[in-house]
């Protein structure tokens, strides 16, 4: 049993298409966002709320080059690991220097899917037929 695990799997849809870039080591990076989303039902009105995250999805080498075909609207499930990154920005002048935190999925591996059928209803995780 490993003391310490960073692994994420994600589903959604890409939300651009994918941008290559070369590092000056001449590695190659490619990056995407992903949208996932997650519904609950509001307890006071009854409602149901949706929810979209946005993710940024860094792949580099071989899995780069996997990657670089992605198109926007493209189904894909992500594994990788969680990582953040801390930097400084400048919002105003009165705030020098502050710090932010950034995130992002290191995939290791990326399998498009077969985009699912619209029914154009939502499927509550009561009626879930999965």
């Amino acid at each position: 049993m490993a003391l310490y695990e960073n692994n994420i799997r994600l589903k959604g849809f890409v939300g651009k298409n994918a941008e290559t870039r070369s590092t000056a080591t001449g590695n190659t990076i490619t990056v995407f966002s992903l949208a996932t989303n997650s519904s609950y039902k509001d307890k006071q009105s009854g409602e149901w709320v949706s929810r979209t995250d946005w993710h940024r999805i860094a792949t580099f080498g071989r899995f780069s080059d996997s990657a670089k075909e992605l198109k926007q609207g493209d189904y894909v499930e992500v594994e990788g690991e969680l990582r953040s990154s801390v930097y400084e920005s400048e919002i105003d002048s009165n705030q020098p220097g502050l710090k932010r935190r950034s995130w992002e999925i290191r995939a290791t591996q990326i399998r498009k899917l077969k985009r699912p059928a619209s029914t154009g209803e939502y499927l509550s995780p009561e009626n879930d037929a999965a």
